[in-house]
């Protein structure tokens, strides 16, 4: 490496935040930036370690440490030629990602890894700044064509490789606007649209045809698609969110998360909603159910939003502050995580169970919650179990279910084209992401349900190094 000290001689430094009091009043993005000499020195902590630790655990296999020695060098163009030969959007990843490769960095050993994440943020930019990102037009086509059916992070990896393998893709979008989860389900304070769009310009440059507002087994026919093109791809997700149905669920002022999410994005963007539309937390008490990254988000944009408090619960035990003996290093730490919406004003309880919803004149007022305490059984499978007398009425003007995702949805496209599904109701597909129907490819998190945006860009460069072959015959 470029200085074979630096990770003796330089401390870790984060960016950091924008001071709460001025991030809360917009929906700008809240991460800050290292000057240019404190990002070469961060890069600089990047050691010979022998085995790249970092590297294995990137679900992309990113070549960090070779990207990280161009960064010391200042050689900006071939840092960014090396991240994205395995990632086509580190703009994207060195935003939204939990950067499983810091947690698996030898300088985690010291709990002082290498800023990884912030890194690759950099170098990306560094390219569109200096000009170095640029529509690379196909020259020669195959005269195959590929459908790929949805637009989030799979479904613009696939065809992103598949556009550069001379193929012509069509990208159909449901929605109004391209992106699936990035534009919708990812607040604007983690992930500025432009991000998104200015990518896109460079697709349409390359010849990649997106096409919006086509639902397909709705408004368009998959038959017609099957006719037409010679592979298709579905990149639908894992939409499908986990409900809770207990007593109440049915009163007014308890949606879904995405449901919130998306209707913010679309206020950012300029859209406008009726007041019986408009899903706000302006001046109510707001109860968050669920404790990963999707509550997360809604506790920041509750925040935004003027709520008069916010309170997210979990019904998992609060994870331990540092690593436990039977979750050792180098693998992914199961610890508390705290995100920048945690640290603009909310609570946070765990081991907590919903037991019924309450409301006056149909609208939700008041949830009952009740504690828990997790056992083994003789089998070592976890068993919930209520703790008598501990039930708690608390109030709630607001609920936003936050519980994940449990598959794709299958009404519409699934269920019409017959695929056969796996155990956990996902599109079972082979190591090749074939479905039952051999022209017919699935990847990302509709294969394997809700995970990270980062192995859905995975998933999608591998199916689509598979329909390449699958073309070739």
């Amino acid at each position: 490496m470029g200085n074979p000290k630096g990770f003796l001689e330089i401390k870790r430094k984060e960016a950091g935040y924008r001071p709460v009091r001025d991030r809360i009043g917009d929906f700008g993005e809240v991460e800050q930036t290292l000057n240019l000499e404190d990002r070469i020195d961060q890069a600089a902590r990047c050691m010979d370690c022998g085995i790249p630790f970092c590297h294995w655990a990137c679900p992309t296999s990113s070549k960090i440490p070779e990207w990280q020695d161009a960064i010391y060098r200042e050689n900006w163009e071939e840092a960014a030629k090396i991240l994205q030969s395995t990632n086509s959007f580190p703009e994207f990843t060195g935003r939204v990602c939990p950067a499983p490769c810091e947690k698996s960095c030898v300088l985690s050993l010291h709990n002082s890894p290498v800023t990884i994440r912030e890194n690759e943020a950099s170098v990306i930019e560094k390219a569109f700044d200096y000009g170095y990102i640029k529509a690379r037009p196909v020259t020669k086509r195959t005269g195959k064509k590929v459908a790929v059916i949805g637009s989030g992070p799979a479904g613009l990896s696939v065809a992103d490789l598949l556009n550069q393998a001379g193929h012509s893709v069509t990208v159909y979008e449901r929605d109004d606007a391209i992106g699936g989860l990035l534009r919708y389900g990812i607040p604007d304070f983690k992930l500025d649209k432009h991000v998104i769009d200015r990518r896109l310009e460079l697709f349409v440059e390359e010849g990649i045809e997106f096409k919006t507002k086509q639902d397909v087994g709705v408004n368009v026919s998959f038959s017609d698609l099957e006719k037409e093109y010679d592979a298709i791809c579905l990149a639908i997700g894992a939409m499908k969110p986990r409900n809770l149905p207990i007593e109440g669920r049915d009163l007014k002022g308890i949606h879904f998360a995405m449901d919130f999410l998306k209707q913010q994005n679309k206020v950012v963007r300029g859209d406008e909603f009726s007041n019986q539309e408009r899903i706000s937390a302006k001046g109510k008490n707001v109860i968050v159910i669920g404790g990963g990254d999707t509550g997360s988000d809604c506790v920041g944009t509750s925040v935004r939003q003027k709520a008069k408090s916010v309170l997210q619960i979990e019904l998992m035990p609060k994870p331990a502050e540092e690593r436990e003996e039977h979750n050792p290093w180098p693998y992914w730490p199961n610890t508390l995580r705290t995100s920048s919406s945690h640290l603009e004003g909310c609570k946070r309880r765990w081991s907590l169970s919903s037991k019924q919803f309450k409301g006056e004149n149909g609208q939700v007022n008041q949830l009952e919650i009740v504690q828990i305490e997790w056992t083994k059984d003789a089998q070592g499978q976890f068993q919930m179990k209520e703790i008598p007398g501990s039930e708690e009425i608390i109030d709630a003007d607001l609920v936003l279910l936050a519980m994940g995702f449990v598959h794709p949805i299958h009404e519409g496209l699934v269920t019409e084209l017959g695929l056969e599904l796996d155990a956990r109701g996902n599109i079972k597909t082979d190591t090749q992401g074939q479905t039952s129907n051999s022209k017919i490819f699935c990847c990302g998190d509709a294969t394997t349900g809700a995970s990270l945006v980062v192995r859905a860009l995975d998933s999608g460069r591998k199916t689509a190094h598979s329909i390449h072959k699958y073309l070739k015959k």
